[in-house]
């Protein structure tokens, strides 16, 4: 009997074949940023081909890891199982939540799916990776949720989890995989493991460049797993996906990640999360404005106060004006925000009027870098180009490494 992750491969290599291409020869996806001279071609998920078989999935007893993203054909992947009568124990939810609505951070409860009635098991709450008993009469976990490709989105830190509880219980996990809409680029400082967090798992830099299939892979087989345990993995891969393309995500997959260009500036203004600026949560362009009251409004160009809304309850400064900078409509095509931009943290640290508390006390900036080097660095006056330079060796001995697990052709 074919397995499951050797019909998606089947699946992806009839397709190219069909097309008569290779993946490296197909252009770009209609609703991707365009190219010059794009070959019109549609985007399958792991979760499209699954459910064109969905057969395989009958008498097994599931455990989905999933939230808003997890659509497939216009549908949520945990309607159209339960359509199916396909049996699912457990629904484990992520940061956000199951429904994707919670604040991040904010603690995700337990409870009832009020709209299916199936249980769901926080993975953001009391614990972070499932249980014994969470697991309980499961065979087989489906983890489908879409990604962006940072180091410290912590859907990957779940998948880690998730993967690490069900080796330990004997129990395969199947990747529905993704594309990364930041896949094309791999940047910023790698992790120092001293400075491991739920923020940052893993020796990775801050831009890894991969799917969740293809870093479920490099979990195992570097064997990041608590003593190197092996995780039972399938993964269903993407049709027609490479990693020089710009995938636009048809649902938002955090409340303050609303659009392409939130999800481009992300991996640069992330990092004022472990600062004294407000990185624009609480205004209709997180992570697009920054800014704080003690700033000379004179030396700034956009004032923007936050309030409290959906998925931003009590966001910093709320309620109080902020002068700072907006790169709402800087650019449109992305090229400027390719890779990690240190420029905008660096100037805010340099206007900032008492720059000894720019960086907060409590280090998360340090999880969010993934060390210390880069708040000492800007610190002590480096300049961006100074800094990335910085980077190179550790960057090139994880493409080394990366190369080993991608699914996809790559942008090099």
């Amino acid at each position: 009997m074919i397995s499951i992750q050797s019909l998606g491969l089947l699946l992806f290599g009839f397709l190219m074949l069909a097309q008569g291409c290779s993946a490296q020869e197909t252009g770009v996806q209609s609703g991707l940023v365009e190219k010059e001279n794009p070959d019109i071609r549609e985007i399958y998920t792991g979760a499209d081909y699954l459910l064109r078989d969905p057969a395989q999935l009958a008498g097994k007893h599931l455990g989905l890891v999933v939230n808003q993203t997890s659509m497939v054909g216009g549908k949520h992947l945990v309607d159209t199982l339960l359509k199916l009568d396909i049996d699912i124990l457990n629904i484990f939810a992520p940061e956000h939540g199951f429904r994707g609505q919670a604040d991040a951070g904010e603690v995700v409860k337990d409870g009832v799916d009020v709209q299916t009635g199936l249980p769901i098991v926080s993975l953001y709450g009391s614990h972070k990776k499932p249980t014994s008993i969470d697991l309980e009469g499961i065979d087989l976990v489906i983890f489908d949720i879409q990604d962006v490709g940072a180091r410290f989105y912590t859907y990957i830190s779940t998948l880690h989890y998730v993967m690490e509880a069900c080796a330990e219980a004997g129990i395969e996990v199947l990747v529905l995989d993704r594309p990364n809409p930041n896949g094309f680029v791999v940047d910023g400082p790698v992790l120092d493991m001293a400075y491991t967090s739920f923020v940052g798992k893993h020796p990775v830099p801050v831009l890894h460049g991969m799917t969740v299939g293809e870093y479920a892979q490099m979990i195992n087989g570097e064997a990041w797993l608590s003593d190197g345990i092996q995780c039972e993995l399938s993964i269903i891969p993407c049709v027609n996906y490479t990693h020089n393309d710009r995938y636009s995500l048809p649902v938002k997959p955090s409340p303050n990640l609303p659009d392409d260009r939130a999800i481009a500036c992300y991996p640069s203004t992330c990092f004022f999360e472990g600062t004294v600026i407000s990185e624009g949560r609480g205004t209709d362009y997180p992570f697009q404005v920054f800014g704080a009251p003690e700033l000379d409004s004179a030396l700034c160009s956009f004032t923007f106060t936050p309030i409290s809304k959906s998925g931003a309850k009590h966001p910093k400064f709320e309620g109080k004006p902020c002068y700072g900078f907006s790169i709402v409509d800087v650019p449109n095509d992305f090229e400027e925000q390719i890779g990690v931009n240190l420029n905008y943290l660096i100037h805010l640290y340099n206007l900032y009027p008492e720059p000894a508390v720019f960086f907060l006390a409590n280090g998360f900036f340090d999880k969010l870098a993934g060390g210390k080097e880069l708040r000492e660095a800007i610190i002590n006056g480096q300049t961006a180009e100074e800094i990335k330079a910085s980077w190179q060796d550790d960057l090139f001995a994880f493409k080394a490494k990366r190369k080993q697990y991608l699914l996809y052709p790559d942008f090099e």
